[in-house]
């Protein structure tokens, strides 16, 4: 999709340069990935500390629990 931007020229640049990309349109794409990618993993960070857990909980006991009830097999 044709985009026009008024874009800072020396911010391009430099983002060409310093991710070794051959074009402005790469590293356009590949800043653009980066902050989606980011922002994604800060919404991770700031869940941390909100989920509830049981230190008690044996995730052992669940398989061996959850294996019985199909019979010993593997799910897919």
């Amino acid at each position: 999709m044709p985009t026009n931007l008024a874009l800072d020229d020396r911010l391009i640049e430099e983002a060409r340069r310093a991710g070794k990309h051959k074009t402005k349109k790469e590293a356009v794409n590949a800043a653009l990935d980066e902050y989606v990618r980011r922002r994604k993993q800060m919404r991770i960070l700031d869940a941390f500390g909100t989920v509830s857990f049981d230190p008690a909980y044996d995730y052992k006991a669940e398989r061996r629990r959850s294996s019985r009830r199909t019979g010993g097999q593997s799910r897919p």
